[in-house]
């Protein structure tokens, strides 16, 4: 059964809103604090990429398609694997406020995946997204001088 409870996730960056922007759609950056494995990215509606990722045993071949960009402050795509049925679409927004630039994740399961695959579980993918945003690209903006 499909949690129709999007994933969301915050957070604050001490940078620029142009900068956050470029560590979320530069591949060169994408691949630094997100999948080292991306072979390209491209923040224009229709850009497709297919990467794999294992995990225990288990492949998962990525398809992601960029559905909507408005630059430097919103980027979604649809999130499909080869191995297994089910589709998300992952939301990237980003707004200035007096103490820099917050980010908001969401994850939406538009199609429901696998319950029985430990990775599709709701828990593992907001512990995931926690661990990208909040550790991952804070880490990465911290340390990188664009």
């Amino acid at each position: 059964m499909r949690n129709s409870e999007p994933i969301i996730v915050t957070q604050l960056f001490n940078t620029s809103i142009e900068q956050v922007w470029e560590a979320l759609t530069h591949v060169e950056y994408m691949r630094k604090w997100y999948f080292t494995v991306i072979p390209d990215f491209k923040p224009e509606v229709g850009f497709t990429t297919s990467f794999l990722i294992t995990n225990e045993g288990r492949n998962f071949t990525h398809n992601w398609e960029v559905i909507a960009v408005t630059r430097p402050s919103k980027i979604s795509y649809r999130w499909t694997f080869d191995e297994y049925p089910g589709e998300s679409i992952s939301t990237f927004e980003l707004s200035k406020n007096e103490l820099g630039t917050l980010l908001t994740l969401t994850g939406e399961v538009i199609k429901d995946f696998p319950t029985d695959i430990p990775e599709f579980k709701k828990e593992s993918g907001k512990a995931g997204w926690e661990y990208l945003i909040q550790e991952s690209l804070v880490q990465f903006l911290k340390s990188h001088k664009f």
